[in-house]
Order: C-alpha cells, then structure tokens, then sequence
C-alpha cells in the first residue's frame, strides 16, 4: 500500500510541475523580432543602424550633430540598399540627416571651410543622392560649396592635398577616399566637360602621387601617411613615409579606387591606369588574407606579432573592394573566392545578432590617425593600443556595402 501512495504522490508531483513549467514558458515574453532574419545581411545592418542611432545625425556615438564622413559612409551604404529594396524607412533616413543638417539657403551647420578637413567632403555623396531625388536648391549649394573647398585645399608641391590645414604637407590614404568620388561624380553632372576634364586629372594626380610615394614596391601594400616636409615625428626621415600597414587606411584607398572608376569616363586616358593600380592592390592584399578566418589583421603584415588582431573595418572594406572589383570586370574573377571567403569570415568571426534581431559587427578599430594633440606615432603599439569597439561606422557601412555586392 505504501508503495501505491507514494507512486500516486509522485506522479501528482510531476503533472503538477509540467503544468506550472509550461505556465511560466507561456508567461515568459519571447523577444520580438524587430529585424527579421529572411532580409539579407545588407538591409539588416542597415536597419540595425536605423535602431542603434535612430537620430542620423547622432550615428558614431555622438551626443550633438556633426557634420562628418562617417554619416556619409553609412547613409550611402542605406541608398544602395533602399535602391534594392524599396524600403522606405531607410530613404526617410537619409533625407532625415540632409534635412536637419542643411539650412534653407544650403548652409552646412558644423562645417568650416577654412577647416580645409578633407574628411568633410565625404558626406556630400549623401547630399548628391538626396539632390537627386528631391532638386532642392540648398542641397546643390552644399555640392558647390565642398568643391570651392577642393579648389582651394592646400597642397604638396606637385599638387597632393593636404589631408587638413592643420596637417601641413601631409597625405593620408584616407583623405583619397573622402575626396575623390565625390568630387568625380560632381564633374560629371554638373560641369561641362573641359571643366570635368580638369578635375578629373587632379583626381587622377592624387592617385598617381599615393602610387608614387606610398606604396612599398616589395610588398605591394600602402604605407598609412606621407610627409613630404618629413618634419612629422612618424615621417621617416629619408623617406617622409610613417612606419606601418595600417588594415583600414589600405581599406579606404581600396574603396576609392573602384568608388572613382563609376563615375570617371570610359574614355578618360587615366582610367586604365586606376585599373592597373586596383589589380596591383588587390594582389597585394589577397597575400596577407589570414588563412584560417579569411579576414584582416589590424597591422596587416606583422600576423605573428604579439597584440594584433583580426579587425572587422579594414576587412570589411577588403570584401567590397574586391567584390566590386570582380564585379564591375576590373578585376579578374578569382578575386570573387576571396571576397566570399573573406564575408563568411566577417559572419564567423565578427558578427553577432541580438535576440530581437539587431546585428552587431565587433573588434573595429575604433579610431587611428597621425600626428594631433595627444601625438600619435604611427607606431605597431599605436595601431593595436587605440580603442577596439563594436558597430563603429567605418566598419558597418563598408560591410553592408560588401553584403550588397555578394548579394547577401
């Protein structure tokens, strides 16, 4: 008898504690999927960035609006996406951050032309693409008033701008970027061609003159910055270049390189000598991919070296470059296998969705530069020392536009 009653009780014990579990799952919210996992990884990022920073001007972690090149990376990224998906939320966006930072008579707030920052250029291809839906005057006045800021940038002796005023005599890889694919598709729109003419041949110059100084003819790869006074603590004494392989100023030279080759003619002289420069670059770059994960180190040729890691901005900007390169017919076709090695690396190793769907791109570079006040020294333990976050723009924007080019 005993043994009935206690078998009894026990199975009252276990209906009873299957109820109670199945009343807490029922009870228990599951998190909403607030971007759904069907999108491809292009407009997921896109509208992860809509929900990280749902004020445009704010994007980059900021507390008050700037005008800056980091919105302008990622609002372009979103146009490619909303021009493949018809997403409105991502249009509203981007006219959002035209609208607040742009006053009616085409006044930039934040901007300082005397700044002569080539970093400020770069937000114009966002205002270019809004121009072109809307044909608001104001925002041709802001396309206008960037050039004036091109026709008066300060130079190298042979006509290399300088990165910012305050850089004298100083070219970054980075200020190409910022620059140059504006100031092409600008020329061709809106100036008749012996005008464009001119400026496509100064585009051209700061090309020819990065391919001249900066880049390493042993390894193929691109030194960070150049000083032509070499006057710069980081500058070489001999040379004026600074001391290493930095993973994302090489990205942005990348991105220039095939941004520029959409809007310079078919028939200008320089352009097969752009292409002759991406194809050297890319077999450059495809040498020092790391095996493994089919990403990027920070400091691209020094893998072994203690401190470096695997960063999600320059690799990112690897994969588009490549991608685009392939795709466009500037770059032979086996480049594509390392393109889509290097995404699914990205996904592996870098990318991390949250429980309602946000998607999150962790160890970018936070942020690196040369010279300024405090001094940075272009050193390895420089590059590897500077903060290490997730979501920063410089990363986010190149990998949705990388996930565009290999339809993902």
């Amino acid at each position: 008898m005993k043994n009935i009653a206690l078998l009894a009780i026990l199975t009252l014990t276990f209906f009873t504690s299957c109820k109670e579990e199945k009343k807490q799952q029922e009870e228990t919210p599951v998190a909403k999927k607030e971007i759904s996992e069907d999108l491809k990884w292009s407009e997921r990022m896109a509208l992860s960035e809509i929900k990280r920073f749902p004020d445009p001007t704010l994007l980059d972690f900021r507390d008050k609006p700037k005008w800056s090149y980091t919105n302008g990376l990622v609002l372009q990224a979103m146009s490619k996406v909303y021009e493949e998906t018809n997403n409105q939320k991502l249009y509203d966006y981007i006219y959002d951050y035209a609208n607040r930072m742009i006053e009616e008579d085409g006044t930039i707030k934040t901007y300082k032309m005397s700044n002569y920052n080539l970093d400020m250029i770069k937000s114009g291809d966002a205002i270019y693409y809004v121009y072109n839906k809307t044909e608001e005057p104001r925002f041709k006045n802001v396309m206008d008033t960037l050039h004036k800021q091109l026709e008066g940038q300060p130079t190298t002796s042979e006509g290399g701008y300088w990165h910012k005023k305050v850089y004298p005599y100083q070219m970054w890889l980075d200020g190409v970027y910022m620059a140059e694919p504006f100031h092409t598709k600008y020329a061709k729109s809106y100036m008749d061609d012996k005008e464009a003419k001119k400026v496509y041949d100064k585009i051209m110059l700061q090309f020819d003159l990065i391919e001249k100084y900066s880049r390493d003819p042993e390894t193929g790869l691109y030194y960070h910055g150049w000083d032509e006074s070499k006057e710069q603590k980081w500058a070489n004494k001999d040379t004026g270049l600074s001391q290493n392989f930095w993973s994302r100023g090489m990205g942005w030279y990348g991105m220039a390189l095939v941004d520029v080759l959409d809007y310079l003619p078919e028939n200008y002289e320089g352009r097969a000598r752009l292409i002759k420069y991406l194809n050297q670059y890319a077999e450059a770059i495809v040498k020092y991919q790391d095996e493994k994960t089919g990403t990027w180190y920070q400091v691209l040729n020094l893998p072994e070296r203690e401190g470096n890691y695997l960063e999600a901005t320059g690799t990112s900007m690897f994969t588009y470059t490549l991608a685009k390169g392939v795709n466009k017919g500037y770059l032979p076709k086996q480049y594509l296998d390392n393109a889509s090695k290097a995404f699914k690396g990205i996904l592996d190793t870098f990318i991390t969705v949250e429980d309602n769907g946000v998607v999150n791109l962790n160890k970018c570079c936070g942020v690196a530069g040369l010279g300024g006040n405090p001094y940075r020294d272009g050193t390895f333990e420089y590059y590897i020392g500077e903060i290490i976050r997730s979501n920063d723009p410089k990363g986010t924007g190149p990998f949705i536009m990388a996930a565009l080019e290999l339809n993902k």
